[in-house]
């Protein structure tokens, strides 16, 4: 995909850091960053917090957060140096050289994650932030956060780096999805997450729009049958918001 399209933007939306080597972690990305000309953008995060999740990737509930905060800035030394040497509480690096660096010897790395430290570390650390799984009121007062982390750690978050990974139905959602939801966010209404119609979708995006978002990731809650006519259908419907909300992307 990286190589044979030319415009379409490339990401992970949300991948899980902790448990992930570095290095490797900094390999895969920088290919996939001169495949593709620069247009891939990691988007990272801590992952659910649910024990199946945490227990999979090998790493302690408490180390998740401490593991993030020396994964990132150590992605960016290896993206931009020809030599690494590194003694952390996670990881080590002696005299490693990368052999493969992104295109401009950089790449912007997103965060997700909604809780305070989560959004605090998205300020402190990322070039974006990206919720998964929230309703626009969160993110209302979720980018302020993160917002002012980012100057509190003399860093500037662009405005137009605020984003949404946003579950969709252009029809009345499967009983399997309803369950997966109430599993996520048992705390929320169904409606304030998950659109089930073209109209409901339009106005989730605006919502989301006037809470600050400009980037939105759509992902079918159900996979369809036929992926041009649906395509077609949803191309319609953000078109529909674009032009009538300035800036949405």
């Amino acid at each position: 995909a990286a190589a044979r399209t030319k415009q379409l933007k490339l990401g992970t939306s949300v991948m899980v850091a902790p448990g992930r080597s570095p290095a490797m972690l900094a390999k895969q990305a920088a290919t996939l960053d001169l495949l593709s000309n620069g247009r891939f953008i990691p988007i990272l995060g801590l992952g659910t917090a649910d024990d199946d999740a945490v227990s999979a990737t090998g790493v302690g509930r408490r180390d998740r957060g401490p593991m993030t905060d020396e994964i990132v800035p150590l992605l960016r030394r290896i993206w931009a140096e020809d030599e690494v040497d590194h003694t952390g509480a996670f990881f080590t690096l002696n005299h490693y050289r990368p052999h493969i660096h992104p295109t401009r010897r950089s790449l912007p790395i997103w965060l997700g994650g909604r809780t305070n430290t989560e959004l605090v570390r998205a300020g402190r650390l990322s070039d974006g932030w990206l919720a998964s799984f929230a309703a626009p009121d969160e993110v209302a007062v979720s980018i302020p956060v993160v917002r002012d982390a980012a100057q509190a750690a003399g860093r500037r978050i662009e405005d137009d780096h605020y984003g949404v990974l946003l579950l969709y139905s252009l029809e009345s959602t499967t009983p399997e999805v309803d369950d997966f939801i109430r599993w996520r966010r048992p705390d929320r209404d169904k409606a304030d997450l998950l659109p089930e119609s073209p109209e409901q979708v339009v106005a989730l995006l605006r919502s989301f729009a006037a809470a600050g978002a400009s980037k939105f990731i759509l992902v079918p809650a159900s996979r369809p049958t036929d992926w041009e006519r649906h395509l077609a259908d949803l191309a319609d419907v953000v078109d529909h918001v674009a032009h009538s909300s300035g800036g949405v992307q």
